[in-house]
């Protein structure tokens, strides 16, 4: 079946991580030859994630944040309110797309994204995410079955930075980060977002977006 020509994009607002992780993995088991190709946009309240082989040692401190074990690969990260989380489902042998081809497009939209703000950003080949000046802005972490892709990327727009000092974000040691906010970047979130979804959407080869209400949760 050919690809299709648009993407699903659906914005969840403020959701706690483990319903949309769990909505995630239904999704992608479920699909067949003719499910959409979907985006999901959310912001969740404080959690740490750790990714199916990450290393204990990397959470230093978590306190009263609570910990989820979950499917997709890398390290420990965080997801806190003020970040724009993009979840990318994605049939990716039908899209013509593997799994690096996904990693990169994620990674251009947002040094792209940047780029539209007079930021300069770069990507790193030993430490997939996008860095402005060696600090880290946006993570990235995918899980791929039976070609279907889940999970996807963190961008830090306005946030407490705080939370990251608990752990070893992405499995380094004393690895900086930073926010839109801090680089003197203040348009609200939901552009952001929009303009992520465009940029990404443009990138993957889609040509349109379709905007859905309906929650997967």
């Amino acid at each position: 079946m050919p690809r299709p020509a648009s993407i699903i994009v659906r914005d969840l607002g403020t959701q706690d991580y483990l319903p949309v992780y769990e909505a995630m993995s239904r999704f992608s088991a479920a699909r067949d030859a003719h499910s959409a190709d979907e985006f999901w946009r959310v912001e969740h309240p404080p959690v740490f994630t750790q990714g199916r082989n990450s290393d204990p040692a990397h959470l230093l401190a978590p306190g009263e944040i609570p910990v989820v074990d979950i499917d997709r690969g890398g390290q420990v990260t965080y997801h806190g309110p003020g970040q724009l989380v993009l979840y990318t489902l994605i049939d990716l042998p039908r899209a013509g797309l593997g799994v690096r081809d996904l990693v990169g497009a994620l990674e251009r939209s947002v040094i792209a994204l940047l780029a539209e703000h007079a930021i300069e950003a770069s990507a790193r080949p030993d430490a997939p995410g996008v860095y402005v000046a060696g600090a880290k802005i946006a993570a990235l972490g995918l899980r791929v079955k039976r070609g279907r892709s889940y999970h996807g990327l963190s961008l830090n727009v306005d946030m407490a930075l705080e939370p990251f000092s608990r752990i070893n974000p992405c499995g380094y040691k004393g690895m900086e980060v930073t926010m839109l906010r801090e680089l003197g970047v203040q348009t609200p979130q939901a552009e952001i977002a929009d303009r992520l979804c465009d940029l990404l959407a443009a990138d993957l080869g889609y040509n349109a977006r379709q905007f859905c209400d309906q929650s997967p949760l």
